[in-house]
This record gives structure tokens, C-alpha cells and sequence, in this order.
């Protein structure tokens, strides 16, 4: 059971990466010239659901382990480590109930609460850190997990910066 958590620790935290990657890509237009923005939002919303299935199938693997369960009050109020893993999670559910949502709110108070990803991706990240330092699969997994986080943080700072930053960086900029 602790291989199964593992492995869809793994899977949850690269499409998290490549979720935030995808969705920066699709608001700012930079990937416009390889796919359509409709192709780029519904890999984004795709990415995005593989992700909270993983993080889902992560989290209740502790509820089965062969060591004996951990108890439900736990896994709702944890440890700092497992807590930054559990409040990562609550937000991506809320960014997924947001994204259902968009066609009733206003655009601002949904692109508000969408733009908690920023805060759900290094509370994650955080998250995958200290359970690799924990188990002692620093070395072995965290070179993968930087590598799929460095992009992740590149757009998301890109993303932030003003057009005119962009523009004077040779950054190509879209009105959106």
C-alpha cells in the first residue's frame, strides 16, 4: 500500500507541476502558436482532475496501510508535513469546484479564488520535500521534483510580472 501511495504521490506532483504550466500557458496565450487555447484549456482541466484523483488515492492509502490504519481525525487535522499536503489538496478541490462555478460568479471573484493554485502548488511542493527527507528518497526522487517544479515556478513568475517587464524581457504578450 505504501508503494501506492508513493507512486501516486509522484504522479500527483508532476501533472501539479504540469497543470500550472498548462494553465499559465493558456491564460497569458504563449502557446497559442502550437494549439488551439480551447486544446490548451481542456488539457489544463484534464491535468488538473489527474491530479486531485492522485492526491485523493495518496491520502486515503494511509487509511489502508498494513502497519494498521491511520485514524480519520489524522488525516482531516495532521502533522505539519502531512498538513501541508492535506491544505494543498483542500485548495486544488477548491480551485476545481471554482472552475464548475465560472459560467455563475463574476470573472474577478473566480479568477480570485482559481488564483489560490499559486498558493496550493508551493504548499505541495513543500509537502513532497519534507516526505522525501522523512522516507530518505531525497537524492533519489527530489532531482525529478525540482526539475518539474523549475518550470512551474519560471511561468507562474512570468505569469505575475507586469506587460510592460515582459515586453522589455522579449517576452511575447497577449490582451487577455
Amino acid at each position: 500500500m505504501r508503494a501506492v501511495a508513493a507512486l501516486s504521490a509522484r504522479f500527483a506532483y508532476g501533472l501539479m507541476c504540469l497543470t500550472l504550466c498548462l494553465g499559465v500557458m493558456t491564460v497569458t496565450g504563449w502557446g497559442r502558436h502550437a494549439v488551439s487555447r480551447k486544446a490548451m484549456r481542456a488539457a489544463h482541466l484534464s491535468l488538473g482532475t489527474l491530479t486531485i484523483v492522485f492526491a485523493v488515492v495518496h491520502a486515503v492509502c494511509f487509511r489502508f496501510l498494513p502497519s494498521g490504519p491511520m485514524p480519520i481525525d489524522y488525516l482531516l487535522v495532521p502533522n505539519v508535513r502531512h498538513g501541508l499536503g492535506v491544505v494543498s489538496l483542500y485548495l486544488m478541490v477548491a480551485i476545481a469546484l471554482s472552475a464548475c462555478l465560472h459560467g455563475w460568479t463574476a470573472y474577478r471573484r473566480w479568477a480570485w479564488l482559481h488564483r489560490t493554485a499559486y498558493l496550493a502548488i508551493p504548499l505541495g511542493a513543500l509537502h513532497s520535500l519534507l516526505g522525501a527527507v522523512a522516507n530518505g528518497h531525497l537524492s533519489v526522487l527530489w532531482l525529478g521534483g525540482i526539475t518539474l517544479l523549475v518550470p512551474a515556478v519560471t511561468l507562474a513568475v512570468l505569469r505575475a510580472l507586469p506587460a510592460h517587464t515582459l515586453e522589455r524581457l522579449g517576452v511575447e504578450t497577449e490582451n487577455v
